[in-house]
């Protein structure tokens, strides 16, 4: 049974509410340990003897009373010793210091990397043959197989077609547009049964200098990641080829080049705030200078039928 779009709620607003859990009840103590086999022989010995012996019997309550002690005293030493702050801080050090653990970026790639699809485009070459047109990156955000990626990717295409991240493939069709903002809603044809969909974030709350990573097929190459940071929000944007500038865009410095358009810009939690659609270039040069442009995942979404927030 194919799940509903996925969305995920602002993450800055802390709940007010306190939660009262009744106290653990405190474990039993551990009983003492049994005394050795040999205490017990001397044991038996000294109240064999102080059945005859009234003096014999107060000597042995009083090695009674002893081993009881000593045995107590062995139980206390043996037992287990409880966990202070400083063994703890010591046990974090050593993991920290002998595992690489993955970085943040890492974390957020690896969750997002099965939504990510290369979107490839075909048109008749002069000979009248359907030869690959371009490659651009797509994201998966239901797993019904919708797929959110940029106009420019698909506009001129006489066909579509999606690598999953497994390797299968499927055709796709252009359902939808939204040409003011860059960007085209694909229907894969053929749907894999573990196809996994993108969680979509708010961007509301977000912040300059925010951690972002960037997924997607620059020049053809990928899945390829890059991270950095969201630079600003209500950018304008109008690249070389169009004639329309598009506006509210997020922008970033996480490295992006042609075939990174239509592909995910996500938090560190792996879920998307916004597709990528362009680059800005002083020059003639079709390369990465640091400065991005993304629609912000309210917009993109939209452009599927999808407002989530």
């Amino acid at each position: 049974m194919r799940k509903p779009a996925l969305y995920s709620p602002s993450h800055r607003a802390g709940s007010s509410q306190t939660d009262e859990r009744a106290a653990p009840a405190a474990e039993p103590e551990p009983a003492p340990a049994p005394a050795p086999a040999g205490r017990v022989r001397r044991f038996r010995q000294a109240s064999a003897r102080a059945a005859s012996s009234p003096r014999v019997m107060w000597s042995a309550m009083a090695l009674l009373a002893a081993l009881l002690a000593a045995s107590v005293w062995q139980a206390g030493v043996g037992g287990p010793k409880a966990l202070t702050q400083k063994d703890i801080d010591a046990a974090v050090l050593r993991t920290l210091t002998t595992q690489n653990l993955p970085s943040r970026a890492a974390r957020a790639a690896e969750k997002i990397r099965p939504a990510v699809v290369r979107v490839m485009s075909y048109a008749k070459n002069s000979e009248g043959k359907e030869v690959e047109q371009g490659v651009g990156t797509g994201v998966v955000i239901t797993d019904k197989g919708i797929i959110l990626t940029n106009l420019h990717v698909v506009q001129t295409a006489l066909s579509v077609k999606v690598v999953y991240a497994d390797g299968s493939e499927s055709p796709a069709t252009v359902t939808g547009a939204q040409p003011q903002n860059d960007l085209a809603v694909l229907q894969a044809q053929i749907i894999p049964d573990d196809l996994i969909a993108a969680t979509m974030r708010s961007t509301n709350d977000l912040v300059s200098g925010e951690e972002v990573v960037a997924v997607g097929f620059p020049f053809g190459i990928g899945p390829s990641v890059s991270s950095g940071v969201i630079s600003g929000f209500d950018r304008a944007f109008k690249s070389p080829e169009g004639v329309q500038e598009i506006g509210n865009l997020i922008q970033f410095d996480a490295a992006a080049n042609p075939g990174n358009s239509g592909g995910p810009l996500v938090t560190m939690d792996g879920e998307v705030i916004g597709v990528v659609t362009g680059i800005l270039n002083p020059t003639s040069h079709r390369t990465f200078v640091g400065i991005g442009f993304a629609v912000p995942i309210e917009s993109a979404a939209s452009a599927a039928g999808l407002p989530p927030f």
